[in-house]
């Protein structure tokens, strides 16, 4: 599995280590409530099917995983936790149980789960209990919310054959639980980089370099302009 990571400078640094970084907050809480979207049952149609992953700051997990061909919509939002319609300002308090993710419809036929959980295992740090760099707290936990049995049993693999090629020096923390419901975080937060990525410090100095960096590892899987 170690031909998954990459590996820089005179230290070897897992690749998601590296796209991580350490990364300030995102961003104010808000108690802004608009246009709450629970999903009980995937959003499928078609030749479509979703995805849910939790993995740290929803601005930089959103920018990425829409870039990748075969990917429709990257929706930010809230799931696992017990509070109905829960706002960014509550589940930033941790009470809520909610971790922030994205919400993925993709085509199967141009990309698959396996490829999506390649992207999720590198461009975060599965190792660090409730923490994404500088972001702590339940909300910021490693999650896959899995929509089938299919789903579930790849994230299990994929999960045991990392911890035992010894990739990381502590072990994977990712929780794995079934889907239940998403709740679409407030519209100020969909599509955030690509509507700040120009007037946003956090965007330009945390997320931009992030995105460069993503773009260059996962050339080949990116959308063609």
């Amino acid at each position: 599995m170690k031909q998954h990571l990459l590996y820089l400078g005179c230290k070897t640094i897992p690749l998601l280590f590296w796209l991580a970084g350490v990364l300030p907050a995102c961003g104010q809480p808000s108690a802004t409530k608009k246009n709450k979207i629970a999903m009980t049952t995937p959003a499928f149609s078609g030749n479509t099917d979703t995805a849910t992953f939790a993995n740290g700051c929803f601005w930089c997990t959103e920018a990425i995983f829409e870039q990748l061909d075969g990917v429709i919509s990257a929706v930010s939002g809230y799931t696992g936790g017990e509070t109905k319609n829960p706002t960014y300002k509550e589940v930033c308090s941790g009470s809520t149980g909610h971790a922030e993710c994205i919400q993925i419809t993709y085509d199967p036929q141009r990309i698959s789960f396996d490829e999506l959980l390649e992207v999720f295992w590198k461009t975060h740090d599965p190792t660090t209990l409730n923490r994404q760099g500088n972001d702590v707290g339940t909300q910021y936990r490693s999650g896959i919310f899995y929509h089938n049995e299919e789903q579930r049993q790849k994230a299990e693999a994929y999960k045991t054959a990392l911890d035992r090629s010894g990739a990381w020096n502590d072990p994977i923390v990712t929780e794995i639980s079934p889907f239940t419901v998403f709740y679409s975080a407030e519209d100020y937060h969909q599509q955030y980089m690509e509507l700040n990525g120009n007037s946003n410090p956090y965007c330009q100095f945390v997320i931009q370099p992030k995105l460069d960096k993503f773009r260059k590892v996962f050339a080949e899987k990116l959308k063609k302009n």
